[in-house]
């Protein structure tokens, strides 16, 4: 007859200061570094493909360099106005003196209201009239 092991193993702890904290291990297929908005949808993006996924941040998502940004986002929704993602891009190109990729910003562009609306839905709050 086997006799079962009763004696729980001690956790793994660390020490810092004085102090022990216990450590507890996680798995996951995907670690996203920073809660910004990219970070963000990053992280919702690989969860939504069924990826066991976290994102780690230093700081509250509220406090992320998303939030801190003072530009904002633009895009060409219309909303106040004749709009086109062509004016945005020559605006975007001109203020990189020409050196940006063209090709990247093109794209950056085209899609930035179909961004802007999405994050929109997630709950996200803009001003659209500053």
């Amino acid at each position: 007859m086997a006799v079962a092991d009763t004696k729980k193993k001690a956790p793994k702890t660390v020490s810092i200061g004085g102090r022990s904290y216990p450590i507890t291990d996680h798995s996951f297929d995907v670690v996203v570094i920073g809660a910004g908005g990219s970070g963000l949808r990053a992280t919702l993006g690989a969860s939504q493909a069924g990826l066991r996924t976290a994102c780690i941040s230093k700081v509250f998502p509220t406090r992320s360099h998303t939030v801190a940004a003072q530009g904002g986002i633009a895009a060409s929704l219309a909303n106040m106005g004749a709009d086109d993602w062509r004016w945005h891009m020559y605006d975007t190109v001109k203020g990189a003196d020409w050196l940006g990729d063209q090709d990247a910003i093109e794209y950056l562009c085209r899609n930035a209201p179909t961004a802007v609306y999405e994050l929109e839905h997630f709950g996200m709050p803009f001003s659209r009239t500053e």
